[in-house]
């Protein structure tokens, strides 16, 4: 593939889609009764409902241990999206320099 059809490919909005909607207020305690919950379903793989708890709450470290684990799965662009929305500035950077490290190989290589 040319690096015009791949730069074709990339979607009008890009690749993270952030809500930019106002999280729904909760008292203190339901939200940590909620982070609470969160950590146990993370703590026993229940990653997308733990993934869903944190975001609801806000729960920044809880978001970006969900950026981890899709890291440590290979899924890049999720775990680029959690550190995003946690927000991890130095993990979301090192995932952005990774990702232009590998993208400047690849038009290297084709020239």
């Amino acid at each position: 593939m040319k690096k015009e059809d791949a730069l074709s490919r990339i979607p009008a909005e890009g690749f993270i889609k952030l809500s930019l909607t106002e999280r729904k207020k909760l008292d203190p305690a339901q939200r940590s009764a909620l982070i609470r919950k969160g950590n146990e379903l993370f703590n026993s793989g229940n990653i997308q409902t733990a993934k869903r708890i944190f975001l609801t709450t806000g729960y920044s470290d809880g978001i970006e241990r969900i950026g981890d684990f899709y890291k440590e799965k290979g899924e890049i662009l999720e775990a680029l999206r959690m550190y995003w929305v946690a927000p991890a500035p130095g993990k979301k950077q090192q995932l952005i320099e990774q990702c232009a490290a590998v993208i400047e190989h690849w038009i290297n290589q084709e020239g």
